[in-house]
């Protein structure tokens, strides 16, 4: 099987607040078998989430859920939500890091 972008396989990937200071990603699959492969690949390795998102593994939380053929990963935010510094208030940008890994 070829290689692919995590977008290219999931139904949904996107990114939201998880209060003011947490971001979370969502990974929405189509089939068991989609969801199995995206569950075996660095989508859900922390260092390699924390490198995309500069923070550190010990941060990043990782919730699969194969009953759901979801996968969520939270972090803090590099900034709190609605600070002077925030450029991204409701964090919707922040899935297409994610979304452009490249999955075996």
């Amino acid at each position: 099987m070829a290689s692919q972008t995590l977008d290219e396989i999931a139904d949904l990937v996107r990114a939201k607040n998880a209060g003011p200071f947490w971001i979370t990603l969502d990974v929405f699959l189509p089939t068991d078998e989609a969801y199995e492969r995206v569950r075996a690949s660095d989508v859900t390795d922390p260092r390699v989430i924390a490198e995309l998102y500069r923070t550190t593994p010990e941060k990043v939380r990782v919730f699969p859920m194969p009953a759901l053929k979801a996968i969520k990963i939270s972090f803090p935010r590099p900034v709190t939500q609605g600070s002077f510094a925030d450029r991204d208030m409701h964090s919707g940008q922040q899935h297409v890091l994610l979304a452009a890994l490249s999955i075996p």
